[in-house]
């Protein structure tokens, strides 16, 4: 099985996953992008098959998504399909990290080339319940796969655990922008939709607040894993073995001391059992953490954590 994970390097820390390559941290954009391996460009080739007679014909409308270093076949694609070239993604967060507001953090391949991102530190942390710190970071993805959307968005991680959580709640305060590829990427058209993070980060801030005010019953905290990681027909509590893992860790895992007994460290075990758990390996998870299912799964357990904690 190829490996999610194809190139990367990381700035700082070792990165929760344990992947990548360290590198000083304070590249600029483009020397990221080089460090990462991600300095190659996609190019659009038309798509042809040959006929038993050996002549050649082009497949009308369809055109194969190339990557010029190697020649490697991304995708297929239609002829009004834009590909964004991974030195505009990284260039996105030159002017940000020339005037200190960010710094490089992350940035890498995954899926063979299909998926590439780049991560950086917004200088906006907040610390909650005296001790927990939650750090901002802006994510861009630039897919080269159909059907994909390229996806800018903030996403915080709470240090002591570095779980990568998220700001999404039902709809309120969008924390991030998605561009489709039908028409060209405007970068600034971008930032202006994506707004300060300043504000985003103000109201997961809020958020987290509030749950950590809000104490759990242990039969609410058990549906509540229920609701988010399954059930299962054969166990007496009716949960399935990631749920159970769950309610193991509620008051053990890495910052269960800020908050015992709160929807927050309700919420943080789901965080903890995506990202540092399920999965075959660190490979997979951080794949699934910021673009697959678990990404998913953390959507719908804060949403669901707060609408327990405001009947608490």
């Amino acid at each position: 099985m190829a490996h999610a994970v194809e190139t990367m390097a990381y700035s700082g820390e070792v990165p929760w996953h344990g992947l990548g390559t360290k590198v000083i941290d304070d590249l600029t954009p483009e020397q990221m992008m080089e460090k990462a391996g991600i300095d190659w460009t996609v190019k659009k080739r038309p798509l042809t098959y040959s006929s038993s007679k050996h002549k050649v014909f082009e497949v009308p409308g369809k055109q194969a998504l190339i990557r010029e270093t190697d020649g490697k076949l991304l995708d297929v694609v239609g002829t009004d399909w834009n590909p964004v070239q991974n030195a505009e993604a990284m260039g996105f967060f030159h002017d940000f990290v020339m005037e200190g507001d960010m710094k490089m953090d992350t940035a890498g391949s995954l899926r063979e080339g299909q998926m590439v991102w780049a991560l950086a530190k917004v200088d906006n942390d907040f610390t909650l319940f005296d001790g927990d710190k939650v750090e901002s970071y802006l994510l861009f993805s630039n897919p080269h796969q159909y059907g994909k959307s390229i996806d800018i968005r903030f996403t915080p991680i709470r240090v002591v655990c570095n779980n990568t959580l998220t700001m999404s709640l039902s709809g309120n305060a969008t924390n991030g922008v998605k561009v489709g590829h039908r028409k060209e990427f405007d970068a600034s058209l971008v930032k202006q939709t994506l707004g300060l993070a300043e504000q985003r980060m103000d109201e997961y801030k809020n958020i987290a607040n509030a749950l950590g005010e809000k104490q759990y019953s242990e039969d609410k905290v058990k549906e509540y894993f229920g609701h988010i990681l399954g059930t299962s027909k054969v166990t007496e509590d009716k949960l399935s073995r990631t749920a159970r893992r769950a309610f193991e860790i509620l008051e053990t895992q890495p910052g269960a001391e800020y908050r015992k007994g709160s929807w927050w460290n309700a919420l943080n075990a789901v965080t903890y059992i995506t990202d540092h758990e399920l999965g075959r390996n660190s490979d997979n998870r951080v794949s699934s953490a910021w673009f697959g299912g678990n990404r998913t799964r953390k959507l719908k357990a804060v949403e669901k954590a707060v609408e327990y904690a405001h009947s608490a």
